[in-house]
């Protein structure tokens, strides 16, 4: 009997280690080709390539047109992740703090943009932006960036203000500490991991965000994720694997940094 539980727990534990090999290369498998595709000489993607060349790094950084959609989306994503971590920090604390009619009505309202459809969402803001004057402009970009963004923030700091005992701000404020003060040196402090895990997902949001960009860029504001979209129906060359080695190798530094400072299971 024993050998034979023995034995059903080894093949058990072989199916799910088996399993887990399985999902792992199937998730590694697509950033694989995108890879070794970039570094491919041929004017075409191949995988696996028949040589190794950085032509088309070199083309992405000859391009003008790539590098300025490269300097929007840093302007973006520089813009866009301080502002929405702010509001969305102070719209989070206030939806969890706070007593108000229509408390549940307006978190709705917020978390709305997850809901609903990105085409129906950029059509609005088009319309909305359009008349304020300002669609095609840098800051009608950091309007749709921060509408997109914005619920992912208030959902991770909403977790960390849930998790947080609430005694603690009871008793700073107990000692004589105002809300403000209660709030820096108490509440901040212990939903940073919820912060630090909103600033990510609103830099990712706003780095990687097409529908919404697609309906408020202009010639001159186009960002990468846009210009990969028109390229990719355009053009059929390894030049968007190029830009998406850089993007990759980016998102692993971040994912170090986060690492080595907080770590990343304080993340989720």
């Amino acid at each position: 009997m024993d050998n034979t539980q023995s034995l059903a727990q080894r093949l058990t534990q072989f199916g799910v280690t088996l399993a887990g090999i399985v999902i792992y290369a199937f998730l590694a498998l697509p950033v694989l080709v995108i890879v070794l595709s970039a570094f491919s000489p041929e004017p075409y993607p191949q995988f696996p390539p028949q040589g190794f060349s950085l032509r088309w790094f070199s083309a992405l950084l000859q391009d003008d047109g790539w590098i300025a959609s490269l300097w929007i989306s840093a302007l973006l994503l520089v813009i866009v992740t301080p502002i929405t971590v702010v509001l969305g920090t102070f719209a989070a604390w206030s939806l969890a703090r706070l007593e108000f009619r229509y408390r549940e009505a307006l978190q709705a309202f917020i978390l709305s943009p997850l809901m609903i459809p990105q085409v129906v969402l950029g059509i609005a803001l088009l319309y909305v932006l359009t008349a304020a004057g300002i669609a095609g402009m840098i800051s009608g970009l950091v309007i749709g960036h921060v509408v997109v963004a914005l619920p992912y923030v208030v959902r991770t700091v909403s977790v960390s203000l849930a998790a947080m005992d609430k005694r603690l701000e009871a008793v700073s404020m107990s000692l004589g500490a105002g809300r403000w003060y209660t709030f820096r040196h108490v509440t901040l402090p212990l939903i940073k991991p919820g912060i630090l895990a909103g600033a990510v997902f609103a830099a990712v949001t706003s780095f990687g965000e097409v529908s919404v960009s697609l309906f408020l860029s202009a010639p001159d504001t186009i960002t990468v994720p846009v210009r990969v979209f028109n390229y990719v129906d355009q053009t059929f060359d390894p030049t968007v694997n190029a830009i998406s080695v850089i993007f990759i190798i980016f998102a692993v530094l971040i994912l170090m940094v986060i690492e080595k400072t907080i770590g990343l299971v304080k993340l989720s």
